[in-house]
């Protein structure tokens, strides 16, 4: 687990000290992968490096599975640092090095002798469906590829925690989609703990389990992304979620999660309650492996409208009232 209580981190400029980080506190629970989202100047970067253990914030306490690293000598907090992975952002290949050489690079400057080496580089070759690239030199491969490698060489180490900075950030969609795949992977066979700082919310949409969102050096939001998805007004519902005309005729919006819910409910609440439910604007789209829909409805029919919105809402829906039209009566 990554623990950050109250993190403080300034920089001297010719216009007097910058504030990067505020009064940050973060948890990032063992085996899961976290996601922090933030425009550029946000403190991204600094939060990365002083996670990373490259810099010390100027107060507040960085904790590594309850371990106070602020405490550490330099020795361990070299052994410290070797316990996690830092996935930079860009290129961050050796052009002269093929792609098992920048894996190996690592391990030889640990002193791991060459066998075991190149045992360990082989089964990251193979967990970024690299394989048949082990010789390739990086102007040989795509940006994609690359930055699969920088990630096989952030893990060969077998750290507990990776980071990976803006991973995606230069990247067509398949390339992102490809490395986005092998950071799921060093979480799931690997069990690494993945922090993914990023300026696009479409990433964390679609490898996150929990995320925050960091705005001028302060944590603005932080949780369990299908939780906080649930509040359609929460920045990140506005950033992931399918967004809907402000114009759209209805009497609510509703958000469902899962493919049941968005299979079953409104049909049968239109059956139960003798209403016509329609769809008036929004969409669906996917957090991680779970469907959601975030849709505006047109109710007609009945007078039952608030028990069919009401019924919705016990069965894990979550309805709000829209803006638009006489209550319990959509134009349709």
């Amino acid at each position: 687990m990554i623990t950050v209580e109250n993190l403080t981190k300034s920089f001297r400029s010719s216009n007097g000290a910058v504030v990067a980080l505020d009064d940050i506190t973060l948890d990032v629970p063992t085996g899961v992968i976290a996601g922090v989202v933030g425009s550029k100047g946000s403190g991204k970067s600094t939060l990365t490096r002083v996670l990373a253990l490259r810099e010390r914030p100027d107060a507040g306490v960085v904790r590594l599975d309850g371990l106070n690293t602020a405490s550490l000598d330099q020795r361990t907090l070299r052994v410290a640092r070797s316990k996690i992975g830092v996935v930079p952002a860009g290129d961050s290949l050796l052009q002269q090095r093929t792609a098992a050489g920048n894996i190996a690079l690592p391990l030889e400057q640990a002193g791991v002798d060459g066998p075991q080496r190149r045992e360990k580089v082989g089964r990251l070759l193979d967990l970024i469906g690299l394989t048949d690239k082990a010789a390739t030199y990086p102007d040989q491969l795509t940006a994609g590829q690359r930055q699969r490698v920088a990630v096989a060489r952030a893990l060969v180490g077998e750290p507990a925690v990776v980071l990976a900075d803006d991973p995606t950030g230069h990247l067509d969609t398949t390339g992102a989609a490809g490395v986005l795949a092998v950071l799921d992977r060093a979480r799931a066979e690997l069990g690494a703990t993945v922090l993914v700082v990023t300026p696009d919310a479409g990433v964390v949409r679609k490898i996150a389990d929990d995320v925050a969102v960091l705005e001028h050096g302060r944590i603005l939001e932080q949780g369990k992304l299908l939780d906080l998805i649930a509040d359609p007004d929460s920045r990140v519902a506005r950033s992931v979620l399918p967004t809907i005309d402000p114009a759209a005729p209805g009497v609510a919006d509703v958000v469902l999660v899962g493919f049941a819910s968005i299979g079953a409910l409104l049909p049968e609440a239109a059956s139960r309650f003798g209403t016509e439910i329609t769809i008036a604007g929004g969409g669906v789209t996917k957090i991680g492996e779970t469907p959601v829909a975030r849709f505006r409805l047109a109710v007609k029919g009945s007078d039952r409208v608030d028990a069919a919105l009401g019924w919705l809402t016990e069965r894990g829906a979550h309805v709000r009232r829209a803006l638009h039209g006489p209550r319990g009566v959509a134009a349709a």
